[in-house]
């Protein structure tokens, strides 16, 4: 998903989305200590979507405190 797609989201969508890219890099950590993850760059893949998110969702808040 690129950032106009992202932008396009409502903010419970987002949240959620955010949610889940957390739980996936929890459990990605569990995988690694355990020798079962294979691919490792999706660690980087997964915390700039959750840096993503999270700015989109700080750039809404401040939207809605400046309007």
């Amino acid at each position: 998903m690129n950032n106009k797609e992202l932008r396009e989201l409502s903010t419970e969508e987002i949240k959620n989305k955010l949610m889940d890219s957390r739980q996936e890099l929890m459990n990605m950590r569990f995988q690694m200590v355990t020798g079962q993850l294979t691919d490792t760059s999706r660690f980087k893949i997964t915390r700039r979507q959750i840096a993503r998110f999270e700015t989109i969702l700080a750039q809404r808040e401040r939207e809605g405190k400046e309007g």
